[in-house]
């Protein structure tokens, strides 16, 4: 009897029975894929599984460990979880393998691992390895596309901790489907997800991305895995941002940052003076902003650039920040602050690569802005902290005693702030808080 076959769309899981240029669910165009369907298998009905009180279940703080690195151990929330499907995914070259086979030299000190690999030779991983300080007699290298293959080696091996790297080279014998198509990826990842949980072995898995940046396969496999890490950075630079998109174990707003050398990642423990060495001092249209990653105070960059144009509709670029919030903030500014941006060119940038996000480096952009459309600089130990209204007031950000004290560390005399909700502060000494109610006064206040 033949198999029947599905079409799935990568982006929303959805299933049709028939191929069409766009999916009938979300509506995004070629992301439908033929899937063979496994067939229903009968079980048994377990008359002994019995469910537990919650109070019944101890928590044992063991399940964790550390990877060696705290900047991965401050995204996976403390450290990995023992039993859990971690998958790594981000650009080509940006360094996941580097940082899975990095963390084996710290994980290597106490328990096994075996590290598979679908894209590289033995050789090659040892030539890697050897670059990176890592040896020990704890860790297995296989290399491997077969999953039934990888899961008899680890029955074998027995390891604490299973990379595999990557998702998309795996297959099982049993589905015709080639690596990579979604019936491969979704069974294959199925199956780790099942041996982790049987077994208490803790899984990294690594994703590829597509061109679109989002994570290739079907959708259900982030759904799978218990946390989904995403490793940024552009490609000519040094620097790179572990971000979790989902984590079941933890938060998903703290971020890790590195930075790329000969030897492997090395963590930067102090991002803020990272992004921004190199400042340029006394130069008009650029401000300091603090925005919050978590529990960690970031202090980043803004640039602006302001010049005269002889088209008919001004360009706008803006890289690092909402390309709609960066013109809804023009558009405030010159409405209530009193300056005009109709006829100019207006280019915003946030150094290091960063993103920010957060309504918080508001009043940095406006200040940044105005500073290069009237040419002035503002005070290089100023910085500014709030959110833009359309009506042109200055609204508080949460944590802001957090944020100073950030900016005070670094060597900053005075801040920007709002007038309203900042009245209970712990104000670091040295510190000196310029309040202000709209655009127009924190205009007036930084120059």
């Amino acid at each position: 009897m033949k198999s029947k076959t599905v079409f799935v769309c990568t982006s929303c899981g959805n299933e049709s029975p028939k191929w069409a240029g766009r999916c009938p669910a979300c509506g995004q165009w070629n992301t439908l894929e033929e899937y063979t369907p496994s067939p229903a298998v009968k079980t048994s009905v377990r008359s002994g599984a019995m469910p537990k009180r919650l109070s019944e279940i101890t928590s044992d703080d063991a399940l964790r460990f550390s990877t060696g690195m705290g900047e991965l151990d401050r995204v996976l929330g403390g450290g990995a979880v023992r039993g859990s499907l971690v998958l790594v995914s981000g650009a080509p070259g940006i360094g996941k393998s580097t940082l899975l086979l990095q963390i084996c030299e710290h994980i290597l000190k106490e328990q096994t691992v075996l590290y598979v690999s679908g894209e590289e030779s033995e050789s090659q991983l040892k030539l890697r390895a050897k670059r990176l300080g890592v040896q020990s007699d704890k860790l297995y290298l296989l290399c491997e596309t077969n999953l039934d293959s990888i899961l008899a080696a680890a029955d074998r091996v027995d390891p604490e901790v299973l990379i595999v790297d990557s998702v998309q080279t795996l297959f099982t014998e049993d589905k015709p489907a080639t690596a990579g198509s979604v019936t491969q990826v979704r069974d294959c990842t199925m199956r780790l997800m099942q041996y982790c949980k049987g077994s208490g072995v803790t899984v990294f898995l690594v994703g590829h991305i597509n061109k679109e940046g989002a994570i290739a396969g079907p959708k259900v496999l982030e759904h799978m895995v218990d946390c989904v890490l995403y490793f940024e950075g552009e490609s000519h630079t040094s620097y790179r941002l572990l971000r979790a998109a989902k984590n079941r174990f933890g938060s998903t707003n703290e971020i890790g940052v590195f930075e790329m050398h000969d030897t492997g990642l090395c963590e930067v423990p102090n991002p803020s003076e990272l992004l921004l060495a190199g400042r340029p001092l006394g130069t008009p249209g650029t401000c300091v902003a603090c925005v919050m990653e978590g529990t960690r105070p970031i202090l980043a960059e803004v640039q602006a650039l302001v010049s005269p144009s002889s088209l008919s509709v001004p360009r706008r670029t803006s890289n690092g920040l909402d390309y709609n919030r960066a013109s809804m903030l023009l558009a405030v500014l010159e409405k209530r602050g009193g300056l005009r941006f109709s006829n100019a060119d207006v280019y915003l940038n946030v150094i290091g690569g960063l993103r920010l996000d957060e309504p918080a480096a508001d009043l940095s952009v406006v200040i940044a802005a105005a500073s290069a459309a009237q040419d002035k600089p503002v005070s290089d130990l100023l910085a500014a902290v709030g959110e833009v209204g359309l009506t042109g007031e200055i609204r508080s950000v949460g944590q802001l005693s957090q944020r100073l004290a950030e900016i005070r560390r670094l060597g900053f005399t005075q801040c920007i702030i709002p007038r309203s909700g900042t009245k209970d502060l712990m104000i670091p000494d040295g510190l000196e808080l310029l309040r202000v109610k709209n655009v127009r006064e924190a205009i007036a206040v930084a120059f």
